[in-house]
């Protein structure tokens, strides 16, 4: 159901953001559901489902209707279906997530590395990176992120902001924003949970190492950035 277009019925405001309706479309015809929107909202209008929810008390799914060309995460969903009156969300799969994480480089004298890591389960090398939560900005994400997967304290360098867009599994459309970030040690201590192994590596050997192109493009960028710092 997912990212699927329907048409929908609404009939109650619930706040500004939030509304009450049904979908008029044949095949989930009066299936209750919730708009949201940061802009007017017709009384009949198609649109996409952004997630499905579970909720105590509730029971069955109730789809997440948004306008075409509104893109909602989930932190902002939640904030706004906490709002519901005498139920309490369970459960939540968003069609569009957000992750932050960053381009990591040590230097000393001899030379520049940057750190890869690889999630449990995983079979690709990659950057340290981690949903983005409630309340906080990109920027935060990433040092928050870093700081749990790797025990490492950096600094995000001004000026280096690259953007990774792709569907990893089914229809979710993920997107996940880069920075780049300096660390002033490489002892790391990886989180066993999310994180089975990383390694230090050159630049030239991150290429032979990551697989995906966006991840080839992002270190371009960063050998870029990176030697400007040095001048």
């Amino acid at each position: 159901m997912i990212a699927e277009n329907v048409r929908v019925n609404v009939f109650g405001k619930i706040n500004d953001n939030l509304y009450s309706a049904y979908i008029s479309s044949s095949d989930m015809q009066n299936k209750s559901t919730y708009v949201v929107s940061h802009k007017y909202v017709n009384e009949y209008f198609e649109g996409v489902v952004v997630a499905v929810a579970e909720f105590d008390g509730l029971d069955g799914e109730r789809l997440i209707v948004a306008q075409p060309g509104e893109v909602f995460y989930e932190p902002e969903l939640r904030n706004l279906l906490s709002k519901l009156r005498n139920i309490k969300l369970k459960s939540i799969t968003c069609l569009y997530e957000k992750s932050c994480g960053a381009i990591i480089f040590y230097k000393n004298k001899q030379n520049t590395k940057i750190l890869l890591v690889k999630n449990n389960n995983g079979r690709y090398w990659s950057f340290p990176k981690g949903h983005i939560e409630e309340g906080e900005n990109e920027k935060q994400t990433a040092i928050r992120e870093i700081k749990e997967e790797t025990g490492l304290d950096v600094v995000i360098e001004k000026g280096f902001r690259e953007i990774s867009e792709y569907c990893p599994f089914g229809k979710i459309r993920k997107r996940v924003v880069f920075f780049l970030a300096q660390a002033f040690t490489d002892n790391v201590k990886i989180q066993e949970e999310e994180i089975d192994s990383y390694i230090w590596v050159d630049l030239q050997q991150a290429r032979k190492m990551c697989s995906y192109d966006n991840d080839l493009r992002i270190i371009d960028k960063a050998e870029t950035a990176i030697h400007l710092l040095r001048n």
